[in-house]
């Protein structure tokens, strides 16, 4: 049986293990402007097929879109970029009525329109 660590004494997940998901937020300028939008609605936990439907594209050019975010970001899988989208919202979105861009309001206090 192995001890589990007390919580006080463990180090920060991301120093343990040596990964940081927003390391390289600089190199979220080298996406092409559709693979930010392909990238922030990846963030939003969508599937492909739906972000097909989304963006108004096949699924094969999602899957295809998916993969050079992916590798331009230097991530290892999808998860992991659908993280970063989350933790750099912020840089990513242009969308200046945002309601998560530098948003002070609690999640519960707003909801999304339907644009």
């Amino acid at each position: 049986m192995t001890k589990r660590s007390d919580a006080a004494d463990a180090a920060c997940a991301y120093r343990r293990t040596g990964i940081a998901p927003v390391r390289d937020t600089g190199r979220l300028k080298e996406l092409t402007g559709r693979e930010r939008e392909v990238l922030l609605l990846l963030g939003t936990g969508l599937g492909n097929r739906q972000l097909a439907r989304v963006l108004g594209i096949a699924e094969r050019t999602v899957k295809a879109h998916i993969a050079r975010i992916v590798e331009k970001l230097g991530q290892e899988t999808r998860l992991q970029a659908a993280v970063l989208s989350v933790l750099s919202h912020d840089v990513l979105c242009v969308d200046p009525h945002c309601p998560c861009r530098h948003s002070t309001l609690p999640a519960d206090q707003w909801t999304p329109s339907a644009a």
